[in-house]
């Protein structure tokens, strides 16, 4: 018997979505390598992160909901790449599912809505830093046209141990 597939709609974030998308990415600072912050977040602590992508810029904020429950699948963000101001018009972004939603597409949707947000943007490249081993992460950027343009070796040190970090940059 097949799983009935539920439909997923793609928005901006909000800030009713805080509890939800620190809850998900606490999973990743507890659980995963792939992200290098080593202790979990209040909503709270997150609040600024939130606000930080507005629903027009190059820094945005793209949340995944069930079209029913209005569940909260996952998040993509395009943010800050430096500090710098000659960094301005390079972004880096990111991908973030709900432990129970890889592998469904969602991933996919996130990023079309995310890039399509960016196009009218001043905005020149994109980057995406991914955590080695993760093939998942690798298949999803190169199937957007992300190139790999380099490996920072054991530059994160979580769970006992030391991580690559795998560059990937695109145009925009």
């Amino acid at each position: 018997m097949m799983a009935e597939r539920t439909e997923v709609q793609v928005r901006p974030g909000i800030e009713s979505d805080l509890d939800a998308l620190t809850a998900i990415y606490n999973h990743y600072v507890r659980e995963t390598p792939i992200t290098f912050d080593t202790a979990v977040f209040t909503a709270e602590e997150r609040r600024s992160w939130l606000l930080s992508h507005p629903e027009d810029g190059p820094h945005r904020l793209m949340v995944a909901t069930d079209a029913d429950s209005q569940a909260i699948h996952g998040y993509a963000t395009s943010s800050t790449f430096r500090v710098k101001p000659a960094y301005a018009t390079s972004v880096e972004i990111t991908v973030y599912l709900a432990p129970d939603a890889a592998g469904r597409g969602i991933g996919t949707l996130l990023y079309e809505a995310l890039f399509a947000a960016l196009a009218g943007e001043d905005v020149h490249r994109a980057y995406a830093g991914v955590t080695q081993p993760n093939e998942a992460s690798v298949r999803l950027h190169e199937r957007f046209g992300f190139r790999y343009v380099g490996t920072y070796r054991e530059v994160g040190r979580k769970f006992g141990r030391y991580w690559d970090v795998a560059w990937y940059e695109k145009e925009l």
